[in-house]
This record gives structure tokens, sequence and C-alpha cells, in this order.
């Protein structure tokens, strides 16, 4: 059975670097023969966790907003590729809160194994995406099936559409998005 892949885009600005990677991700998914679909953040009424857990009873949110829907195509997921622009060297508050709002998968049964990262960040440094990585890396924990799979890191872009300047770095998402 061949593998589902999610990419989230969690960029909130139109036309991003961050958006176009996952566009070039996707492409390289389908071009492979890959079932691959594309999740952006951006316009989605997506609220803070409560906190309640009462998720944690019910496999269900307590919040009537978009995550119910993005909530089922995380779960049937085999592989998540999470695709962000880096903010002050962290996970930008839209990712975090997508992760926070996944609480009601935690201690169920899911299909994802293979999560990987792709960042984007003006600066250029190799440590950059480090804290990023660290976050999710506390998240993944929480999911004794999966594991950090891989990690892209395309530094030195900011504005957007700045990335298209830099054709190694779409090129390397789309070989992502084939190796999957």
């Amino acid at each position: 059975m061949e593998k589902k892949i999610l990419i989230v885009s969690a960029s909130l600005r139109v036309r991003s670097n961050s958006e176009l990677l996952a566009e070039e991700i996707l492409a390289g998914a389908r071009e492979a023969g890959k079932e691959a679909e594309l999740l952006s953040l951006k316009g989605k009424d997506l609220r803070f966790c409560v906190g309640c857990l009462a998720c944690q009873k019910t496999g269900k949110c307590v919040l009537r907003d978009d995550m119910g829907k993005m909530l089922d195509r995380v779960r049937e997921a085999d592989v998540l590729v999470l695709v962000t622009p880096i903010y002050y060297y962290g996970l930008p508050g839209q990712l975090k809160t997508f992760l926070d709002r996944c609480n009601p998968l935690y201690g169920g049964e899911n299909r994802f194994r293979d999560v990987y990262l792709v960042t984007v960040a003006a600066d250029d440094a190799e440590s950059a995406p480090h804290r990023a990585e660290e976050s999710l890396g506390g998240w993944i924990e929480c999911f004794p099936q999966a594991r950090l799979a891989g990690s892209l890191f395309c530094g030195g872009v900011n504005g957007p559409g700045e990335i298209l300047a830099r054709p190694e770095y779409p090129a390397r998402a789309r070989a992502l998005g084939a190796s999957l």
C-alpha cells in the first residue's frame, strides 16, 4: 500500500517561500507516483488549545473550527512534512498552535511514522533552524511510533518569492518530495 503524504504549509504570507517549497515537495511526490496532498494553514480558523483535555477522553476537540477536518487528514497520513518559516529562531505561532491542537491524537491510533521539517529563514547560519527542530522534537516524542525522518533548511531568503532566486532550494524540495 502506498504511503499517504500530508504536506503542511505553515506560512500565512501569500506566495511565501515556504508555500513555494511546499508546492515543490508536492510536485516531486506526485511525479514519483506518490499519494500526496498539501494543507495550508493560511486562511484557516485555527484557535488556541484551551487545555481542557476533554479530547483525551473523547478523541475530539471541544473547539469548533477548521482543526477538526485538518486533524482527520493528519490522523490518516503515513508521512507528515511540515514546511514553515522560522520566526525569531523558532516555530511560528500558527504551526505551534496546529501542533498543540493535534492533542486529540495523543495516545490514539495514528498512521504517521515519518515526520519531516522544512524550514525557511532570512538568516543563513546553519544553526538558524535548531530551536525549531528541538521544539518539533518535543512534539514527536509524544508519539512513540513517530520519528523526525529528515529536515531541509533553506536560509538566506526573506521576502515573498525570494526562494526562486535560489534554484537549489526548490530543486532540493522537489527531490525530497520524490524520495518520500
